[in-house]
């Protein structure tokens, strides 16, 4: 199932694809503009993921395959990839919301056992957080914020084995479900300018295990773009009488960020 990790890598990408999601660079992390209490401020950013992805994937029965993607596998297996996230801030309270879509095709994943020559993996990844803060800390140089939401995964997956004991056995199988998710998101200004940021997100629901974090760096080129870049690492547990996706997708991050 190594194109079931692969979009969660790419955004959640989707479980090997999973990307991804997905949660979002610079969508849950919170920029170096000072928010009027006054009135309500927005920020949208648009980003792109492309992550490593290790881990198993199964469906209906069938032999788990173990997925270990690099960026470049990861590349030149991705079909398709949406990933944007967004921000309201109203004084110390905030409104996160961030969407990830990845569709990855492969043909190189080899369960274990070698119970088969060939695996080819389709997986199709959508991922959808919404979430409220509180900022514990609001200074003009820095901000701390409670994060509290919930994660909507629906995933698509499909396996054909080919040559060996499995030659011709393939299995289809989707699934849907929700987590939720609570943490901490902060920034902290270095210079007018330049600003470090990130998160960290646990939770389970649906799934056993669902966590996020990022660390990057970001630059205001003004008050209206800024412009980040860190890394990111996501890992999902989910399993049910079908399906099964137990991956971690890691690497860096590049968003930019309009702020109005």
């Amino acid at each position: 199932m190594r194109s079931t990790v692969l979009l969660l890598s790419a955004a959640i990408l989707a479980v090997p694809v999973m990307s991804h999601a997905a949660d979002i660079a610079p969508v849950l992390a919170p920029q170096p503009q000072p928010a009027d209490p006054d009135k309500w401020t927005f920020s949208l950013s648009p980003y792109f993921w492309v992550a490593g992805i290790t881990g198993d994937a199964g469906v209906f029965g069938l032999p788990e395959v173990h997925v270990d993607e690099s960026f470049g596998d990861i590349l030149s297996d991705l079909d398709f990839a949406f990933m944007a996230a967004g921000d309201a801030r109203y004084d110390r309270f905030s409104i996160v919301t961030d969407i990830t879509y990845v569709r990855v095709t492969t043909d190189s994943a080899t369960p274990r056992g070698l119970l088969a020559n060939e695996v080819d993996l389709k997986q199709e990844t959508f991922a959808a957080m919404i979430g409220a803060g509180y900022a514990v800390i609001d200074e003009p140089q820095g901000r701390l914020d409670v994060i509290g939401g919930v994660k909507i995964w629906y995933m698509e997956t499909t396996i054909s084995f080919a040559g060996g004991p499995l030659d011709g056995v393939s299995g289809k199988d989707d699934a849907t479900w929700v987590d939720a998710m609570a943490g901490l998101r902060g920034m902290y200004s270095i210079t007018p300018s330049v600003y470090l940021t990130g998160w960290g997100l646990i939770g389970a629901g649906g799934a056993d295990l669902d966590w996020d974090v990022m660390g990057g760096i970001g630059y205001k080129w003004n008050d209206a773009v800024s412009a980040v870049a860190g890394y990111r690492a996501l890992g999902v547990n989910y399993s049910d009488d079908t399906l099964t996706n137990d991956i971690v997708e890691h690497g860096p991050i590049l968003g930019v960020v309009f702020h109005f």
